[in-house]
């Protein structure tokens, strides 16, 4: 492998350490106090300057993200809030929603709040707060690759309605800076069902600074609301009180031969431990399962945050995508896979 600007193999470097830990790996964890106790969290450090916590009791989500021990992500003021107290309703998913790098919005509901079918849906639906079961956390040694994997299911039941089940498989490699999230979505009820998907990625400073530039895969982009003004869609603000926040969406998306597209984040002079350094955050994902890309532009003081989610809906919620004919269904027994890949590099 390559760690520390040289090539390894496995033999040298556990002749170098007393655990492989003390480069990278894993480790689980759970909160004590206030309104996070009793919430489990499994750090992961690539040992190449990576660092992340996955969050089993929220769906297998990824918390606080950081390159060089600098944060990328983006914190809520709700913290690691414990899932049990969520409400599904209207827009009370605000008061638990964690933030950090991932928040899985679905799997029947995304977007904003609407009745379909005689169905109240709250903002983003349920994912975000579902506990998974049969979560595993693994390191493994793949030849002179030292592999870090997450894994687990996360259901959605309901007596007399839905029951999806997605297999999330988290996979980062020691020496390398990048994270890998394959999710494999399965209808097990006996009916059709909406199947609604925003992978919610949230970044934050100082990542963003007035000096960082975006780019995304898009030849055409629209604002959510008309009041949506179009300039700064492409770089950052600093703090503003007055802010009020700003959707985009992303259309007519380019994509690579594997049909993959990808957004970026430069930033010139992240403040590295030891001096600024430019750094760039790149986003890509499939667009055959996840074909829509929407921007969320917050650059309010406090909530100070650009979101940038692959989805195969759009934010209007259910009833809405029912309405335009847009609305995915799964059918019984059938799967649906997502893949998505988030990588830091000194450049």
């Amino acid at each position: 492998m390559q760690l520390y600007q040289k090539a390894w193999t496995r033999r040298e470097l556990e002749a170098r350490v007393g655990r492989i830990e003390q480069i990278g790996g894993l480790r689980r964890l759970r909160l004590v106090e206030g309104p996070e106790a009793g919430v489990e969290q499994i750090q992961v450090r690539t040992g190449a300057g990576l660092a992340y916590t996955v969050s089993p009791d929220r769906g297998l989500d990824i918390s606080l993200a950081e390159f060089g021990g600098v944060p990328i992500s983006w914190q809520s003021p709700n913290g690691d809030v414990h899932p049990a107290y969520f409400d599904d309703r209207g827009y009370a998913w605000l008061r638990t929603a964690a933030g950090g790098l991932l928040m899985t919005c679905g799997f029947t509901q995304a977007g904003g709040p609407s009745i379909d079918n005689g169905e109240e849906l709250g903002l983003h639906g349920r994912a975000h707060h579902l506990a998974a079961r049969q979560v595993s956390a693994s390191g493994e040694w793949e030849g002179d690759d030292y592999i870090i994997r997450v894994r687990g299911i996360v259901e959605q039941t309901r007596i007399f309605g839905e029951f999806i089940r997605l297999t999330r498989e988290i996979t980062s490699r020691l020496g390398s800076n990048r994270i890998t999230i394959t999710d494999h979505y399965e209808n097990l009820a006996f009916v059709p069902t909406p199947l609604m998907l925003l992978y919610h990625f949230n970044f934050g400073f100082p990542l963003l600074t007035e000096a960082t530039q975006i780019s995304f895969p898009s030849r055409k982009v629209e604002p959510h609301l008309p009041q949506h003004p179009m300039e700064g869609v492409d770089r950052w603000d600093a703090p503003d009180p007055t802010y009020a926040e700003r959707v985009y969406l992303h259309k007519e998306l380019v994509s690579d031969e594997r049909n993959w597209a990808s957004a970026t984040i430069h930033n010139p002079d992240f403040p590295l431990p030891a001096g600024g350094n430019p750094i760039t955050v790149s986003l890509s994902w499939d667009t055959n399962t996840l074909p829509n890309l929407v921007q969320w532009r917050m650059a309010g003081a406090g909530a100070h945050v650009l979101g940038i989610e692959p989805a195969n809906c759009h934010v209007n919620g259910r009833e809405a995508s029912r309405a335009e004919d847009t609305l995915v269904m799964l059918e019984p027994g059938a799967g649906y896979t997502c893949n998505l890949e988030l990588s830091v590099n000194l450049a």
